[in-house]
């Protein structure tokens, strides 16, 4: 779907016109595909409600800080 389907939910920085990322929900496609991150390159990445939860649950638990930790970023 184009982008002008797409309705914004959150920038994240937002403090520039660099081209932040985004949260946006496509309510023409499939569940599994419903969310929408776009970087700021443009390329999107797609998926459920319920991966996007397990994302943020993985975020707020420190689970993300600690993966990205042993990864060495």
């Amino acid at each position: 779907m184009e982008a002008s389907g797409l309705v914004p939910v959150m920038t994240f920085c937002g403090n520039c016109n660099c081209g932040c990322p985004e949260l946006s929900i496509d309510n023409g496609a499939p569940p599994e595909r419903r969310m929408v991150l776009t970087d700021d390159f443009g390329q999107r990445v797609r998926m459920s409600a319920d991966q996007l939860r397990d994302l943020m649950a993985a975020v707020t638990s420190g689970a993300l800080d600690q993966a990205l930790s042993a990864a060495g970023i």
